[in-house]
């Protein structure tokens, strides 16, 4: 029971944690919790590699001032000159910001007491600021022993989050403006992989990716389609021929009908 409570709190940490990389508030105050939280976390980190990137984030965030952060958030999710990642599930599961997989959010929201506050937060509920928030809401109430949230945090990790972080991770790492976030990628990969475990979910099969293939092979054509095309070059070598059909001329004057 114990160890179960300590492993949600942990978790609630952890979803926190990415919930203010992915939602970064303006706020000072909020800035420097976030700023405590990664000195947290750094001192028990998931695996070797996820504390060497605690570590470096913790020397990259400025102790006083948010800017930084907030300047590389804009590079990469607003920069209109440059590729923005998207943050969508239903982005990466069909191509479109609302579809699907918001219809879902919005059922799993609705089975909660948790609502989205819209006048301060504008994304969908399947973005991954939202559903990093939420999660880490209703892991901090399950460790406060509301275990009715247990089944819909799993439904949420299993049907949304798991479906396409791997993707949006890799987009996110491989982003030319990625400093801070490119460590925080290492984190994520570690505790989604520890969350794969404790959740007991499988990691998904990847997608493939549908390519246009130039077609440049020999076209199969018929005795008759042969003859045909003959007789066509035959007539084009006549010369054009009088419009069957010519386009009548409006003139000042129209004839009455």
């Amino acid at each position: 029971m114990q160890d179960n409570q300590a492993i949600n709190k942990a978790r609630a940490l952890y979803y926190n944690l990415f919930a203010n990389f992915f939602v970064p508030a303006s706020d000072v105050e909020n800035y420097l919790e976030l700023v405590k939280l990664v000195d947290i976390l750094k001192k028990s980190p998931l695996d070797t590699n996820s504390g060497k990137a605690l570590e470096k984030i913790s020397e990259l965030l400025d102790p006083t001032s948010n800017i930084a952060l907030l300047q590389e958030y804009d590079e990469i999710f607003h920069n209109p000159t440059s590729k923005n990642i998207r943050t969508t599930a239903s982005y990466y599961d069909e191509g479109v910001e609302s579809g699907k997989k918001r219809v879902e959010m919005i059922n799993f929201v609705g089975k909660t007491k948790l609502r989205r506050n819209e006048k301060k937060y504008h994304e969908y509920e399947d973005s991954v600021g939202f559903i990093f928030s939420l999660m880490a809401q209703l892991s901090d109430l399950i460790a406060q022993d509301e275990k009715e949230y247990e089944n819909t945090v799993h439904c949420i990790f299993a049907q949304i989050l798991n479906d396409f972080i791997d993707e949006f991770a890799k987009e996110l790492y491989e982003h030319n403006s990625a400093v801070l976030y490119r460590e925080l990628i290492v984190v994520l990969h570690s505790f989604v992989e520890f969350e794969r475990l404790y959740l007991e979910v499988s990691k998904p099969v990847p997608k493939e990716k549908v390519e246009k293939v130039q077609a440049c092979e020999v076209e199969e054509i018929s005795e008759e389609e042969k003859e045909r095309r003959a007789r066509n070059k035959a007539l084009k070598a006549q010369g054009p021929k009088e419009e069957a059909c010519p386009v009548d001329i409006a003139y000042d004057v129209e004839d009455n009908i």
